[in-house]
């Protein structure tokens, strides 16, 4: 018997129905002598639909009167599906964040969890019942309710996952598992029987949207066996684990697109110590993460520089970035909204040459102009114009043959 947590995203529960499916994939699972914990996400649409509720009341919401809000689309779902599950002789038990003993940190709509006391998670399990936990959500240390940012949920399945030391963590998704690329955009993609940490971590944060970024962070550091799986059919899925010698063999794995990226370039700032400093100071006290980081060289003691930052921040970011250029005496900003960051990823990159060249040609063959570069040891990033996005994705992808199997 193994104890497996399973995680359903919003379209998996987005009806009655589908909520009925979900339900009769846990009596399966039970049947075949498994325990299962259950982590949910709101139904489909519904954390837009008090996003947009919130926005009709109040022009800048109040973070933490919104993590209050948002958090009711999860305990709606964890109800359902408890009631359906007990409806097939499946006995069941919702438990919201604060009752699951998800403690966070204190920043309102990006929580970061800090402990999962998982008490009532764990007596639910002795007594042979299916804990259903709402995703995407804890609590303060002094009982205030918090958010865990998008995709919070896989975060949330993964924490629990890691707290009850699960044999593996699935998350069910409306994709059958991790593809070489998005195939919506590229119909030849193929799908990944296993991807190392690393390499999931960096196409997360890249624009795969399978999985969220904190949760691969979390599932790396706690070694938590992740599998990608389709919640509308049986296909073996994606295995997220730990990197072999087998995937340094292959150079790239995967190709991810970003157009939620915007370019902000400063002109005519100071060249002299503590002006970097100051101006991401300022946006890292907003908790924004600021991504691709470009100087210019210096020329009578002037220079300019670019960043990108979340599409979704720059109307947050905006006001500190020019108050802190105007204390560090920079003569313009200029916002670019109509960009998209296209990425290589493979850990076997760590070992093979000219990667970042073949990219390039690639890119360059159909005149795809490239705006700002960067790197690590397993990804190659460029910054294009958001028009040639698909072009790149394609190319890219036909470049490095990623249709193959090794």
């Amino acid at each position: 018997m193994s104890l497996i947590v399973q995680k359903y995203g919003g379209t998996s529960v987005g009806t009655a129905e589908r909520i009925k499916n979900v339900a009769a994939r846990v009596a399966r699972a039970r049947k075949q002598g498994h325990d299962v914990v259950v982590v949910v996400s709101a139904m489909s649409g519904e954390t837009d639909k008090l996003i947009g509720l919130a926005n009709s009341v109040a022009d800048n919401p109040n973070e933490r009167e919104m993590d209050m809000l948002l958090s009711t689309g999860e305990r709606v779902t964890i109800a359902l599906l408890a009631m359906a599950l007990n409806d097939v002789k499946v006995p069941a038990m919702s438990f919201t964040g604060r009752q699951s003993g998800i403690i966070t940190d204190t920043s309102h709509t990006k929580a970061r969890i800090e402990s999962i006391e998982a008490g009532r998670i764990k007596k639910a399990i002795k007594e042979g019942k299916v804990a259903v936990v709402a995703g995407f959500q804890g609590i303060t240390p002094d009982s205030d309710v918090t958010t865990l940012g998008r995709g919070g949920s896989d975060l949330t399945a993964v924490a629990v996952a890691a707290a009850l030391k699960a044999d593996f963590c699935d998350i069910y998704t409306d994709v059958d598992g991790v593809y070489t690329t998005d195939p919506n955009i590229v119909p030849r993609a193929r799908k990944l029987d296993k991807i190392s940490y690393d390499e999931m971590l960096e196409m997360a944060s890249l624009g795969a949207k399978v999985l969220q970024t904190r949760s691969v962070e979390f599932a790396k550091k706690y070694n938590v066996p992740v599998r990608v799986l389709s919640s509308f059919h049986d296909a073996p899925g994606t295995l997220v684990t730990k990197e072999d010698r087998s995937m340094e063999k292959v150079v790239v794995s995967g190709v991810a697109y970003d157009k939620n990226q915007a370019k902000v370039t400063l002109s005519g700032v100071p060249d002299k110590p503590g002006v970097a400093a100051k101006l991401f100071g300022a946006i890292a006290g907003a908790k924004i993460i600021v991504d691709m980081i470009i100087q210019n060289i210096s020329r009578d003691g002037i220079t300019d520089i670019s960043f990108t930052v979340p599409k979704t921040d720059l109307k947050k970011a905006l006001p500190l970035i020019k108050k802190a250029a105007k204390s560090i005496g920079c003569k313009d900003v200029a916002v670019n909204e109509d960009i998209s960051k296209v990425s290589i990823i493979g850990v076997g990159m760590r070992s093979h040459s000219g990667v970042a060249a073949k990219m390039f040609n690639a890119l360059a063959k159909e005149s795809v102009n490239v705006m700002m570069i960067s790197t690590s040891e397993i990804k190659v990033s460029c910054v294009i114009e958001q028009k040639y996005t698909e072009l790149a994705v394609r190319a890219l992808h036909d470049a490095f043959e990623l249709h193959k199997d090794v």
